[in-house]
């Protein structure tokens, strides 16, 4: 056969990205990359298990629908994931390989993990200890419900959701979740502790900080009662522990929850932790409890971008019955950019400034009330705006914009529109490329620079260009 690799998924590529949303083949196709093409045997290599795990719940009917297409009827699919070499004495990445269409031989034998061993029997009962008495600890306000997905948590959430249905069944244990303060790690976790415990009533479910976690721990030894401390954590089903990072220096913690870490992770039980920072960046914990840390998923939640943080606010006026106009959402969502809580606070300080100056919620308020919240307001305008704009200013349907064709004007206003993009957004160009056209990377800082040399070389042009800043500038007043 002589096509090679990177043809053929090139090929399979094009028919997936006419087939799933933008945002879906962002996120779980752009990342794969073609290794070998052997007879009709097509191995791709996948950053993660979890991955693995997705593409064949949720895509293996189109993949092998594309690759029968380009290899024929006896067409198959094989990955290779990258192992965690952090224990082992080999520094180079491993990898592990399976054929598509088989869960069960990653399921049973998790890579970057150690294999299991008989589960531990608890030696040990706790009188009136039972399960049902004991309370997860969790506010029924963090679901997942209220929990709004984008770019920014996708894969953490998508995680989650794969844990609340099947705990302790699935490759990420533990969960890590981990991001900067007011990002939503916490709610998301507690998510995934409600929709277990609604689909099995009968686990032992439990949220708990690792601050009441060490107080708990110290009140036990002053007690001398820490057998019953260990014993009654090694009950629970789907353990969270929430800002771990909190252990630091705290020798006796890392000892005891190394211990009960183990015993859940070897018996089949689910651990999630969060942190406000990466397991790589945390200091001052065990080496063995950072390397367990690694074993399973860990999943970083960013910063909202646009589109999410209006999507927050919208399903918080919308869950608690307010009547505020788009506008006055866009205008909040565009200048709190710095996390989910502060998003909420200011959506607060709004409706509370109404109630206390008996005014209406207009967007003359909600600058009012933001100009107090934040140093410089400045509009954040987005992609869509742009090119709203950009298709208005040269008489275009956004779908030709979209579109493949190579006729100058319609290049001319897609370049455009990707150079306003790149500078006005913090998009990466491989995103601006998806949103413009669905084209790679490459392309779109090429029309940057080919809209900056025209500027500069073209009197016209250049006009055009001051003339479509005027009117993009009306959205970041």
């Amino acid at each position: 056969m002589d096509r090679n690799h990177e043809e053929i998924w090139n090929k399979c590529l094009a028919i997936i990205k006419d087939n799933v949303p933008a945002v879906s083949y962002r996120t779980w196709f752009s990342p794969i990359i073609p290794v070998k093409l052997e007879r009709y045997i097509l191995t791709i290599q996948v950053p993660s298990p979890f991955f693995y795990e997705y593409l064949e719940e949720h895509y293996i009917d189109i993949l092998k629908m594309t690759l029968r297409r380009n290899l024929g009827k006896d067409a198959r699919l094989e990955y290779t994931i990258i192992m965690d070499n952090s224990q082992k004495s080999n520094s180079h990445p491993a990898t592990m390989q399976l054929p598509a269409g088989n869960r069960s031989s990653l399921t049973n034998k998790p890579v970057n993990m150690p294999l299991r061993n008989n589960e531990i029997k608890n030696p040990f009962v706790i009188p009136g200890i039972k399960k049902v008495h004991i309370d997860p600890q969790l506010n029924p306000d963090k679901n997942f419900d209220n929990f709004v997905e984008g770019d920014c948590n996708r894969l953490a959430r998508s995680a989650g959701y794969a844990i609340a249905n099947n705990p302790g069944g699935t490759t990420f244990n533990p969960l890590f979740l981990y991001s900067e303060s007011g990002l939503g790690k916490t709610h998301l976790a507690q998510a995934i502790g409600i929709e277990a415990k609604n689909r099995f009533p009968e686990k032992i479910i439990l949220y708990v900080s690792a601050n009441k976690f060490m107080t708990q721990f110290a009140e036990a030894t002053r007690n001398n009662n820490r057998n019953d401390f260990i014993h009654f954590y090694q009950m629970i089903d789907v353990l969270i522990v929430d800002d771990v990072q909190e252990f630091a220096g705290k020798t006796g913690t890392n000892d005891i929850f190394f211990h009960i870490f183990n015993h859940l992770h070897q018996s089949g039980k689910q651990i999630i932790i969060t942190s406000d920072r990466a397991p790589i960046d945390l200091t001052g914990l065990s080496k063995r409890l950072l390397s367990r840390f690694k074993w399973g998923l860990s999943a970083e939640l960013q910063v909202p971008d646009f589109e999410t943080r209006e999507a927050i606010l919208e399903k918080k006026r919308y869950k608690d019955g307010i009547n505020i106009a788009p506008e006055v959402i866009k205008y909040i969502a565009a200048n709190i950019t710095t996390n989910v809580r502060e998003l909420e606070g200011a959506l607060i300080s709004f409706l509370a400034q109404s109630m206390l100056t008996k005014k209406e919620l207009t967007l003359d308020l909600a600058r009012q009330t933001i100009s107090k919240l934040v140093k410089y307001t400045r509009r954040e305008i987005n992609v869509k705006e742009i090119i709203n704009e950009v298709c208005d200013y040269f008489n275009i349907k956004e779908e030709l914009l979209h579109s493949k064709s190579r006729k100058r004007e319609i290049v001319q206003a897609r370049q455009t529109a990707m150079y306003f993009t790149k500078k006005y957004t913090n998009l990466s160009l491989a995103s601006i490329g998806a949103e413009i056209g669905g084209k790679d990377h490459a392309t779109v800082l090429h029309a940057y620079k080919t809209v900056k040399n025209l500027c500069e070389t073209n009197k016209d042009f250049n006009n055009y260009i001051l003339d479509l800043e005027k009117k993009l500038k009306r959205y970041m007043s």
